[in-house]
């Protein structure tokens, strides 16, 4: 079967530049699901975006459907004629089904039988109704009409280009006709380009200063910029999202370097890069310790005889912006950062829970219950959790949201405060994301923590719990922070004493119940998830949960150690004997003597389980004490012999209600050695 190469380009107004890219590639994905579903087979594809195209190129497309076979299996044949052989209404309808009449129908089997071979369509047919239904499911959340067309699009058509082979497949998509002109670039090139062929379009587009292919403009961008930044003996910030959004942005891109004065300098860089980055899409530099250089680069969308013309105009265009931030900076330092604490008095954090004033002050008191829990500096949290919020209040935050935390950093180190607690009012929002950086310092690490256990206390406590997709608190990703945190930087917090210590923070603001155990559940269930991508098996998590460990990180340590046991040899069946003594134990009817006494032994395996049980006592105990779980448990492996013997010879559940019973305290003292890690019958 013959093959040809196929390219459709669909040309609009200046696309959105953030949904470029995602746009391009649903595109491709929808030609080839249709190509797929029509059998037409195909070599590689491709997708070029750019900001007033989108198009996808394939290649050796099939210029015609194979022929497909069709075997329908209709009724039994006693049941699609009567006892005079007139067809009955299932032999009909079988037929109508089949599109013939019923004389064509086989009748020599048991069941009706229709067979056909469909000839397949040309592809040039199919194509564009394949196009058509890709372009129809773009993920566009809004869509536009224009001038007075029904059709709709995310911007307005311009023209369209569906070349297969060498020929124009003659259609009309989006109220655009095809053919074979695509469009240049708007300035440099803004009359029709001939394309002759799919493979001839992207360097019939070059010719026309237009650069198609999203991936090169890209690359060429990133690089280009790497280059600039180290001629200014600079580095410069390209971080991936921004570089994504400039790229679909030009068409024919021409990084070149500008500057602003050295006295914006004075501002906190992150809000100088912030405004340069957000508002202007410029790529900043910074010098080799990871100050701001007064250097930026922007990308242009066309080559000017006069480059210098487009600097001096991107140059006026951001000092505006700087000034802004240099007067937001300056009249916040005009008064010390603790006073804008009234302002967050009348600034409410939740209806039910009060200001984030409020908020401060428990976050303060909670913060100092940690430090002294962990061995901090318990007036540095004190004071930390106090000024916590303050520059929520600020000029500089009202401006620029994502200064928050950074901007009280700044003003306490201008307030003469101590240079950690300056810097945990900036880690206290850390970690910002899924694996995203942790608090550096210790105080950092507590506010963090005390200010999202605040946080979860108060929104369960007024019930508002999140729900499926629903979590407009975070409270999910605040659990996860505390939890990373805690284990991460091997911090041994009480959770069970810092939860209800944050609860009494709200008095009788807080009315559900049992608000202490639901935050607790859902913080360790958390770790569930956690143990699942780092492949610990959820077994391991259960027998650790059924201990229910108040640290998070005793919580680790205790599965890491449960981990590692199951890869031992004794591990299967010491957690079937376990399974066994605790459903032993769960049924047992007698009340269980406080001690073991041997004179009730009457079998040898027991006096030698009851001496293994207190050799592994006196070793095990300082083990698990010490928090040497995995040590603990190797040691536990030990027992296997003496508990095997012990099931094949004693009849635990003896006549004797004194013997039973003692060999019923026997057996909780096994479980009891293995309860001091974990409850690993879970694991049988």
């Amino acid at each position: 079967m013959s093959a040809l190469d196929f390219l459709v380009e669909l040309g609009t107004e200046e696309l959105p530049p953030k949904a470029l890219p995602k746009l391009a590639a649903a595109f491709l994905a929808g030609i080839e699901t249709g190509l797929k579903e029509a059998g037409l087979a195909h070599g590689q594809t491709h997708v070029y975006a750019a900001p007033r195209r989108l198009a996808v190129f394939v290649a050796n497309l099939s210029t015609e459907q194979p022929e497909r076979s069709v075997n329908l299996d209709g009724p039994p044949v006693q049941a699609a004629f009567d006892a005079d052989g007139e067809p009955t209404q299932a032999a009909l309808g079988f037929a109508r089904k089949c599109g013939v009449d019923l004389a064509e129908i086989d009748r020599s089997g048991a069941k009706l039988k229709f067979s056909r071979t469909i000839p397949g369509q040309p592809a040039s047919e199919l194509l564009p109704q394949i196009v058509s239904a890709s372009l129809g499911a773009l993920p566009i959340p809004k869509r536009m009409r224009w001038a007075a067309r029904k059709e709709e699009f995310v911007r307005p058509t311009q023209w369209l280009v569906m070349l297969f082979g060498d020929q124009v497949i003659d259609c009309e998509i989006l109220a655009q006709r095809a053919s074979r002109e695509s469009r240049g670039h708007r300035f440099h090139s803004p009359a029709p380009v001939r394309i002759s062929q799919p493979s001839s379009y992207l360097e019939d587009l070059r010719g026309a200063r237009v650069i198609a292919d999203f991936a090169e403009r890209r690359e060429l961008i990133a690089r280009r910029t790497e280059q600039l930044a180290g001629e200014q003996n600079g580095r410069a910030i390209v971080p991936p999202a921004l570089l994504d959004e400039v790229t679909a942005l030009v068409e024919w891109p021409v990084p070149l370097v500008c500057s602003f004065e050295e006295r914006f300098l004075d501002v906190p860089q992150e809000a100088l890069i912030a405004t340069m980055q957000d508002n202007q899409k410029y790529f900043c530099l910074l010098d080799d310790t990871g100050k701001l250089l007064p250097r930026f680069i922007t990308v242009a969308n066309i080559e000017s005889l006069d480059p210098q013309q487009i600097v001096a105009g991107n140059e006026k265009v951001v000092r505006p912006r700087l000034t802004d931030a240099e007067f937001f900076f300056r009249q916040d330092k005009k008064q010390p950062l603790e006073s804008f604490n009234e302002r967050l008095q009348n600034v409410v954090f939740q209806a039910q829970l009060g200001s984030v004033y409020d908020k401060a002050v428990r976050v303060s008191h909670l913060a100092a219950f940690i430090a002294e829990s962990l061995g901090g500096n318990v007036p540095y949290a004190a004071r930390a959790g106090l000024l916590s919020k303050c520059d929520l209040a600020t000029e500089m935050v009202g401006e620029f949201p994502e200064m928050q935390g950074i901007a009280g950093y700044y003003y306490a180190l201008g307030g003469d405060e101590p240079e950690e607690l300056a810097q945990a009012l900036n880690e206290q929002y850390m970690p910002r994301g899924a694996g995203a950086e942790l608090p550096s310092t210790l105080t950092g690490a507590i506010l963090a923590i005390a200010d999202k256990l605040d946080t979860l206390v108060g929104i369960f406590g007024i019930g508002m719990l999140p729900t499926g997709s629903k979590d407009p608190y975070a409270l999910r990703r605040a659990a996860l922070g505390i939890l990373r945190i805690l284990i991460e930087k091997r911090l041994d917090l009480d959770l069970v004493r810092a939860v209800n210590f944050a609860l009494a923070q709200y008095a009788s603001k807080v009315s559900a119940s049992d608000v202490a155990e639901q935050v607790l559940e859902f913080i360790f269930d958390r770790l569930r998830a956690r143990y699942e991508d780092e492949g610990v098996e959820v077994a391991c998590y259960l027998s650790v949960r059924a201990v229910q460990p108040a640290s998070a990180l005793d919580f680790d340590q205790r599965v890491q150690a449960v981990q590692a046991f199951r890869s031992l040899p004794e591990a299967e069946a010491l957690a079937a004997a376990n399974k066994r003594v605790s459903n032993l134990l769960g049924k047992a009817q007698d009340i269980l003597p406080e001690s073991v006494e041997p004179r009730y032994f009457d079998n040898a395996t027991e006096f030698s389980l009851y001496s293994a049980i207190q050799q592994a006592e006196q070793a095990v105990q300082p083990l698990a004490a010490a928090r040497q779980y995995k040590e603990a448990l190797e040691r536990l492996a030990h027992l296997r012999g003496p508990v095997d013997a012990f099931f094949e010879a004693v009849l635990v559940n003896a006549e004797d209600a004194s013997v039973r019973a003692n060999r019923y305290a026997l057996l909780a003292r096994l479980r009891a050695l293995f309860l001091g890690v974990a409850d690993i019958s879970v694991l049988g």
